[in-house]
This record gives structure tokens, sequence and C-alpha cells, in this order.
């Protein structure tokens, strides 16, 4: 198999009671290894998309439903490996993250192997987002492929449209479970198996056939009275509590302070309820957080020990941040917004690009293969790299930055709401104005770059005063 490193990534969701705006937003830090890995934002059109695919990992051969719809993508900029397609929302506004790497157990992987000749995270979004109408009939049409096909990895995907999220995690090869998301809730999954208390009877799971028979044969399940899908098919590990478990952890101290929990405890919630309203700046700040506040802050002032002892969530390795957010009481032809950011979070800026459209700007669709800082990739990997030098030094550069390209971007996406519907082409005019944003967020960040190197340059190690 041609596979790539797995990708440790964090997922959150967000449903549309509990958004500020009445929104549904899924999001995911999309996270790889130690190399760069550079990522490119495109829109797939349906001519472009093929009758049969087949995965450059294994060789799978998959044919595919006629008719696809457009969408807009987050692949690799070097498809070598294959096409890694990420994130992204259709031309019927449904949005789709794929994948969320997670864990399972022996016991499950004695029953269902995992199939190496099987589907995963390369080629999941391809195979499904073009060919979905509504978020449950993504989560039908990829529990189909999962059943017909196996997977040789073990995933958590998300889907929306307008009115609900579901969330679904494959349970060894061939198995899979999937549960809607309440409307007034919010969803932190980490890499590890999620979805905790399950109900078979309700209208709000879906699951493979055989799912409680299988569990009932093998005796899988360790509770009497109640189904633990965590418990059963999960990991619960040692990695668990220092890989996993704090970045729960810490999302939800972020939002419900007042409910006391560890860090390392294996089971918290998997649905989750703020006092508040979520808004995209909330989910930027968690998927940008590194324990602030906290003794585990590795930029913060605790002990070295304490100090690497979780591992964050916003990380060298963030590849690209996506929130996929479908609007209500807007017009369809701007209801879904791909937010996106390239790059280690701490240092880049979300935006809130229109999925409804082409074409992409050159500066996030053309990503190359190598350094070039002309690509926002490319210069957000730059404004991280040198700020993680120095993050005391830097770090209110960052977040200036980022305010400063947010609330302009608004303004232009406000402007736009109101325009669009008095433009003859609309997807020319969403262009125009993702090309102004895009703009605007190369040209700050170069900003920011510059300010960084004049401070920093004044704090180098080879200095020496002045002669008088």
């Amino acid at each position: 198999m041609m596979k790539k490193s797995i990708r440790s990534c964090t997922t959150f969701l967000v449903g549309k009671k509990a958004s500020i705006d009445g929104s549904t937003m899924i999001a995911r830090n999309e996270d790889g290894g130690e190399t760069p890995n550079p990522q490119k934002f495109v829109v797939i059109q349906p001519e472009n998309q093929p009758l049969v695919f087949t995965s450059i990992v294994n060789g799978v051969t998959i044919p595919l439903p006629e008719q696809p719809l457009r969408y807009t993508s987050t692949p690799d900029a070097d498809d070598a490996f294959g096409v890694w397609g990420g994130a992204g929302i259709n031309s019927e506004n449904v949005a789709m993250t794929a994948t969320e790497t997670i864990t399972t157990n022996s016991r499950m992987l004695g029953i269902d192997p995992l199939v190496p000749e099987g589907i995963g995270e390369s080629d999941i979004l391809t195979i499904v987002l073009p060919y979905i109408h509504s978020a449950k009939e993504g989560v039908l049409r990829l529990g189909d492929l999962l059943e017909t096909y196996g997977t040789y990895e073990s995933n958590g995907v998300a889907f929306a449209d307008e009115n609900e999220i579901w969330y679904m995690e494959t349970l060894g090869g061939h198995h899979w479970a999937a549960v809607r998301i309440p409307d007034d809730a919010y969803v932190i999954a980490p890499n590890r198996l999620n979805i905790d208390n399950f109900n078979f009877e309700s209208e709000e799971t879906l699951f493979s056939k055989d799912l409680p028979d299988l569990i009932k044969k093998y005796s899988l399940n360790p509770e009497t009275n109640f189904v633990n899908l965590r418990h059963i098919f999960g990991s619960s590990d040692i990695k668990d509590t220092r890989y996993n478990n704090p970045r729960a952890w810490y999302v939800q101290n972020y939002f419900n302070p007042e409910i006391e929990q560890e860090p390392t405890a294996h089971d918290l919630p998997f649905i989750c309820r703020a006092p508040r309203k979520i808004t995209v700046e909330d989910v930027k700040w968690v998927l940008s957080s590194h324990y602030q506040n906290t003794p585990y802050d590795p930029y913060g002032k605790g002990c070295e020990k304490k100090k690497k002892q979780f591992r964050p969530i916003g990380i060298n390795r963030n590849l690209e941040t996506h929130v996929l957010q479908i609007r209500r009481n807007v017009p369809k032809e701007i209801a879904g917004i791909h937010w996106l950011a390239f790059g280690p979070n701490t240092f880049n800026s979300l935006v809130p690009f229109y999925a409804n459209v082409n074409d992409t700007p050159v500066a996030y669709r053309d990503t190359p293969k190598t350094f070039n800082l002309n690509f926002m990739f490319w210069l957000s990997k730059t404004t991280a790299l040198l700020g993680d030098t120095n993050y005391a030094l830097y770090g209110s550069f960052a977040e200036a930055f980022e305010q400063k390209t947010m609330a302009a971007c608004r303004h232009l996406q406000i402007e736009a709401d109101e325009e669009v519907l008095n433009q003859v082409d609309s997807i020319a005019y969403l262009e125009s104005v993702n090309q102004l944003m895009a703009d605007l967020s190369l040209k700050n960040a170069n900003e920011l770059l510059g300010q960084m190197v004049a401070t920093g340059s004044a704090k180098m190690i080879l200095s020496f005063p002045l002669a008088d």
C-alpha cells in the first residue's frame, strides 16, 4: 500500500441551535507528519469527477454514480499518495469532513479485521461528497461503501446540511455507527473512538445492519443495562490519557468551566451543551488552543515536564483548518461558507470563502510542492515557524493579525451577502469576493511576517552594541 503516515486530527461540531447565527458548523484540523505536506483549495467540477475511482493507495476500484455534484476540496498539493480531499461543500450545500483518525481494540479487530484492499481517508471525500443531497444521505452512502469494500483504517467522519449534523465512526473493517448531533449541542472529537451512549432503537442513530447482533454474539458489551460504543469498541489506553482525552477536556472546560473533570479521564462526554452560543471565532480558538492558562501550555511558564505532558490541539503538524458552515435564512447561493486556514493554527487566520463557485484564488489553489512565499500555505508555515521560536515576543502580533484579517473578511462578506442577488452572474461575483478576501489575507500575512522579522532582528543572539 502506498500510504502516508496517519493524520492525527481534531474535529469540532456545532448544532444549529448551539451556534450564534443558527448555522450548522463542522470543523477539523487536518494534521500530518513532521514534513510540511502542502495543501491546496480547489473546486471539483462534475466533468472532472471519474466514472470509476481507482485508489492510488491500494488499487481498489469503485464504480461511481452518474451526475455528480460540484464541490470544494482541500487535497494534498502532491497527489502521488492519493487525493486526500479532506473536506468540502457540494453544490447542494451539504458539507463533509473526512476524516478523523480514531482508535479501536483487538476484540473488534479480531472479529472484523481491517481490509488492506479497502477504502480509506485518501479516498472517502471523493467517492461520497459529490453524490449526496443531505447529511443523513452521506452516512448511508459511506456506510454502504464500508460494508461493500471495507476499510484499512479506523476513522470518524462528519456530515452537515442546513438542518442536521451526523457524526459517523468506523468499527473494524466493515462495521460502523453514526449519531445525529442534537441541534443544541457541540462535540469535540480527538483521535479516539468518541461515540459513547448509543440507542439502537432511536431515529437519531444509524449503524451497520448486523451491529447489535455482533455485540451480543461475541459478548462485547461490558455493561449490563446500556450500550456505550466507546466502552465496546474503543481503546481507553495510556496513550489516550496523554494524546486524546486532554484535548477533549480542555475544550469542554472552555465552554463549560462549571464542570469539574480530569484531563486524563476516559469517560469525558461526547455530547455537550454550552451555556452560551458558539461563534466561528470560538471554533477557531479551540482548534488553535495549546492549554493556555494551564501548567500544560508548551508556551507557558509551567515546569518542562508538564509543558510536554499532553498533546495540544494547535500543533506544528496542522496542515489546514476548515470550518464548514451551512447558513440558514439566507439564499441558497450563499449558504455554504468554506472557512479555511493553512498551516499551524497559532499564526494563521480563517477566511470565509463562498463555496458556490467554479474556481478558487490562485494563492490557495495552486500551492506548489516546494517552498514559495507567494502561496498562502507556505507563508503561513513560515510565520508559524518563526513565531514558535519566541511565542512571548511574537504571539501578540499573531493575535492582532488574526482579528484584523477576520474582521476585514467578515466586512467583505456582509457586503457581498447584501449585493449578490443584484448580480447577473452570482457565481462570478462570489469568485471576485473570494479573490478579494484571499488577497487581503495574503497581504496581512506578509505584513505579519515583516513585523516579526523587524522585531526579531533586534533579539538575535549574534548581536553586539553599536560602537560609540
